[in-house]
């Protein structure tokens, strides 16, 4: 390139010179280095439930089919007129080709980079972890969405861009035996652009994907195998030129998958991308079979020791909670806790309050500045902790009068139940006497050979998802267990991990984190997004049955409808597909049995695409209630629809609140400030507005340890996504 430089330094003529120049510049601006393949764009897929208006590109199905994806080859066309009296339609493409089909010929597309207008569609729920009741104790909900996975991730971005702590895919692996689909058409081996269209494919959604991961600190995961693995390694190092890539080998099939004249297939590949400051923890590995858990930092095991009940760092002033500013009663004769009082509403003195029991003293929860704090739980969490011996009073101040208080978090107790800790009775004032397990453990780094017989997908893949969904077939299940630890090395000390999955199959993911939140009492929640395709096989004795694509019995026959939801469903209810117990148990890390389910809450979602010419009346709030609900976190309530006459909406349920009809600001508030302290804490608010200055405005009277966010009138408009400014 230098020489090259030179040479062009050395024309003479000034204008010859400059104009060679410039055109070797956009010749070499072009020039890529590393991977190289062809991008098939664009990328299309076909809307059969959307109807077709005049500028909507379409494609033509096929004269006498009935099925809406057997279109006639033609490609994409231009909507130009539509005569509903002739049932005839008007199209044109790129070049100006005109053609007149009938309307019913016509099938909505869309292709990747135009614009759509999402929303999503509640089809169902599974409640075991407190529900939508107010509970403060409630868990979040996990959210599975049935969707074209390229536009599910453009929804989610409003909610979750730049804060997914991990996200865990397993791709089609582009055999070349019809396990995928582009632009609507099974790739197969004779494809020669197979491997060039699966990375075209990849890459839309990686990038996607990097805009989904926290930059600070998140981990991204894939599986493959040996057909795609070189080429997405270096796909991935392009996409994530920051990041660390580094592969491991999982041994999946001891016996050895038979394959035609190659070598018997025993392992596959997992690719872990660490973004920001992500890295495997070290892991504690006890010789008691199938005892696995983390170690601190150093990969040493963490000594045992009561965690503060007052709140330290963040979020530890008084009026950053509801319920967390109470009384403790002490009983200083005896060293002992004996109660607590209610907890007192913002706003109102603490001096006031009645004063402590006959010989007992109140202690708050103060900063050393002499500033108000909070404690760690609420005062009706407190008596029950009191009550079970989770509550433990140290040594008195000398200097500051105050006595050490701490408590056992869920963490300790599912620490206790896994065997890292052991309960020796309790204390002379009724707190839990817990110590250090005995010098089994030891830490380790992990390695890229995972040779674990929890990994085999036959027994813990297949097997078990059969027992969750009896008869139901499903090609090639992942273990749960190489999931869940896949997931354990990053987000095993992260209890509140967001976790996705966009190729989500089985459902295999969302299950896995339950079973982490399961062993620690921790509150992640997986976003699992799969579509609802049927099998090639399944398609052609639907097909012979007389049934298309839309039709109730194909629909049911789909990977989300059959196998996804039913088997998350089953997971966290301990019931099979068939009514019945889950026969079998959990093996490894925590054995339990599988009919016992989970106690956690998912949500199913149909995404749709919204009609433009409603969303300009501001019509459709109902369909983006969802996403402002995982953006406030998915726990309590969701807000679907507005009151047009109060102008806002903040029910008790629901810790989020929305200002419709701004005018009405004041009133929404006084009331936030007002609030139940039994009441959802408030974490966000959404206020509608087109006026950037308005909202600023409106910001500035807000709480601000609450985060504010802006709509649009026309509602979907905040959301209207375009692959353009997704690369």
């Amino acid at each position: 390139m230098a020489h090259i430089d030179n040479l062009i330094s050395a024309i003479k003529d000034p204008e010859l010179r400059e104009a060679i120049r410039a055109e070797y510049a956009k010749i070499s601006k072009h020039r890529q280095l590393g991977l190289v393949f062809d991008r098939h764009q664009p990328e299309s897929v076909i809307l059969p439930e959307v109807t077709a208006r005049v500028g909507d590109k379409v494609q033509v199905r096929i004269e006498g089919s009935d099925d809406p994806h057997e279109v006639d080859g033609t490609g994409v066309w231009l909507v130009r007129g539509i005569d509903k009296a002739q049932g005839r339609a008007l199209l044109s493409d790129n070049e100006g080709t005109r053609l007149e089909v009938a309307l019913d010929r016509v099938v909505a597309t869309r292709e990747f980079g135009d614009p759509i207008y999402p929303g999503l569609r509640s089809t169902g729920r599974v409640m075991r972890g407190g529900g939508r009741d107010g509970d403060p104790g409630a868990k979040p909900f996990h959210a599975v969405i049935n969707a074209e996975n390229h536009h599910a991730l453009e929804a989610l971005l409003y909610p979750y861009e730049g804060t997914i702590d991990a996200i865990y895919i397993d791709p089609p692996y582009n055999s070349g035996a019809r396990d995928w689909k582009y632009n609507n058409n099974y790739i197969d081996e004779k494809d020669p652009y197979r491997h060039s269209k699966w990375l075209s494919f990849m890459d839309r959604r990686l990038r996607l994907a990097k805009r989904l991961l926290n930059p600070a600190n998140s981990v991204l995961i894939c599986a493959i195998d040996e057909n795609e693995l070189h080429r997405l390694s270096l796909l991935i190092e392009q996409i994530f030129p920051a990041s660390k890539l580094q592969m491991v080998t999982v041994l999946i099939n001891p016996s050895g998958a038979s394959i035609i004249d190659q070598f018997a297939r025993m392992d596959e590949h997992l690719l872990f991308v660490h973004v920001g400051a992500a890295r495997p923890a070290k892991t504690v590995i006890d010789t008691t079979p199938g005892v696995s858990t983390l170690a601190d930092s150093e990969g040493n095991q963490k000594p045992f020791v009561w965690e503060s009940f007052q709140r330290r760092g963040g979020n530890s002033r008084r009026q950053d909670t509801k319920v967390k500013f109470f009384p403790v009663y002490i009983d200083e004769v005896a060293g002992k806790v004996v109660g607590c009082g209610d907890a007192l509403p913002e706003g109102v003195d603490r001096h006031t309050v009645s004063a402590a029991p006959d010989g007992c003293i109140a202690q708050w929860p103060i900063k050393r500045d002499g500033s108000e704090a909070c404690w760690q739980l609420s005062d009706v969490t407190f008596r029950k902790y009191l009550e079970e011996g989770r509550i433990r009073i140290g040594n008195k101040n000398k200097t500051t009068g105050r006595w050490g208080l701490y408590f056992l978090t869920s963490g300790h107790m599912a620490a206790i139940e896994r065997g890292e800790l052991v309960v020796d009775g309790r204390d002379d004032k009724g707190s839990l006497i817990v110590k250090n397990a005995d010098g089994r453990k030891r830490s380790q780094v992990g390695r890229t050979l995972w040779t674990n017989p929890a990994y085999n997908a036959t027994s813990h893949g297949s097997i078990m998802l059969n027992a969750l969904l009896p008869g139901r077939k499903f090609p090639f299940p992942k273990s749960l267990y190489a999931v869940e630890d896949a997931l354990r090395f990053y987000v095993g000390d992260k209890p509140d991990a967001v976790v996705l999955d966009f190729f989500g199959g089985s459902g295999t993911t969302a299950h896995a984190v339950a079973r982490l939140n399961d062993q620690d009492g921790g509150h992640r929640r997986s976003i699992i997004v799969t579509n609802n395709e049927v099998s090639p096989s399944e398609a052609t004795a639907l097909r012979k049955q007389g049934f298309k694509p839309g039709d109730d019995e194909w629909e049911a026959m789909g990977i989300c409808k059959y196998i996804t939801i039913p088997r998350v469903t089953a997971a966290i209810t301990g019931i099979n597909s068939a009514g019945k117990l889950v026969i079998g148990d959990y093996k490894f890390t925590k054995a339990s049995p599988m009919a016992e389910g989970f106690a956690e809450n998912v949500e199913f979602f149909d995404l749709t695409y919204e009609d433009p010419a409603l969303i300009s009346l501001g019509r459709r709030f109902e369909a983006i209630a969802p996403l402002l609900w995982f953006k406030a976190g998915a726990v309590g309530s969701r807000i679907d629809e507005i009151d047009s006459e109060i102008g806002w909406s903040a029910p008790d349920e629901a810790n989020y609140a929305v200002l419709h009809d701004v005018a009405k600001a004041s009133a929404m508030i006084d009331s936030l400030a007002k609030r139940d302290a039994q009441a959802q804490e408030v974490t966000h608010v959404f206020v509608v507005t087109d006026s950037n200055a308005e909202f600023q405005q409106l910001a500035s009277r807000i709480d601000p340890s609450l985060s504010v966010s802006q709509l649009y009138s026309d509602y979907l408009r905040t959301f209207e996504l375009n692959t353009r400014r997704s690369g």
